[in-house]
């Protein structure tokens, strides 16, 4: 085994792999019907039943629970302009809410910053904007590490394990790079703040399937050393594929909640979502 805590098994392409554990029920509710009420018993991060949107505009989400536990790989999906980055950006303190509240390990932290809530341990990656194009690979990863006052060494090397491109091109403007590179950076530099979960908002948006296959490769090594991951991702198949935990959002509600093997098998589901 690798000293790399994000490097075993490293390079299974093997799509089902999802981590054993109690059978979750699949619960539809029709779009713009009541929101699915879903128990998260001991969620590592969770944000319950959020209503809110942005500035004094119209609500976007509505009373949506979105969650993700230890060592779990939790994915969000739905048609465009479902909320789900509106989620994603509600959990990291991006927009107020209006009801509902956000818990990271057993804390409400529904007042913090998004500022406070990477000290807490929230990594997260936006879809766009995501590195400083005119600053070097490991420059970027240096970024990331902003917060930290201890020796940043290992992390890095451990990156670079992960990523091993990111080595080759350490010294290079992270805006020469190709989209898949740019992504391994973004997701790099947050690691570098040795998170305690990690957000991605659609992680593959814009690369190629192969660059897409080892981009999921990776965030499996990464959940496999206990880090909780909460993706948003347009490519929904793929997703679920990994997925210990799905939810399918349309208008800002849940529409459904389950493991992704049960969304994957849900006709409901495959028909509106997955292309039959």
């Amino acid at each position: 085994m690798s000293g790399n805590p994000y490097q075993d098994d490293r390079g299974n392409k093997d799509r089902t792999i999802t981590r054993p554990g109690p059978e979750r029920e699949s619960y539809p509710v029709e779009p713009g019907g009541e929101a699915v009420k879903v128990a998260e018993p001991g969620a590592f991060l969770i944000g319950e039943e959020m209503t809110g949107g942005y500035g004094k505009g119209p609500d976007i989400l509505h009373a949506c629970t979105v969650a993700v536990e230890r060592g779990e790989i939790a994915v969000i999906v739905g048609p465009n302009g479902a909320g789900k980055s509106t989620a994603m950006k509600a959990l990291f303190g991006m927009l107020d809410l209006r009801q509902g509240h956000v818990r990271l390990d057993g804390e409400d932290i529904t007042a913090l910053s998004p500022q406070d809530r990477v000290a807490k341990g929230m990594g997260f990656v936006p879809q766009n904007n995501n590195i400083f194009t005119s600053m070097t690979v490991e420059e970027n990863l240096e970024m990331g590490a902003f917060i930290r006052r201890d020796d940043i060494t290992e992390t890095m090397e451990q990156v670079y394990d992960l990523f091993p491109v990111l080595r080759e091109k350490r010294n290079q403007a992270a805006g020469e790079l190709s989209g898949g590179q740019r992504q391994q950076v973004a997701v790099g530099r947050a690691l570098m703040t040795k998170p305690k979960v990690l957000m991605l908002d659609e992680p593959t948006a814009g690369v190629s399937p192969i660059v897409m296959d080892e981009l999921f490769d990776r965030i499996i090594e990464v959940s496999r050393t206990g880090i909780p991951i909460l993706m948003v991702e347009q490519n929904a198949r793929q997703a679920l594929e990994i997925a210990d935990k799905g939810y399918v959002m349309v208008q800002g509600r849940n529409a459904y909640t389950g493991t992704g093997k049960e969304l994957l098998a849900d006709p409901d589901v495959r028909r509106s979502f997955l292309g039959g």
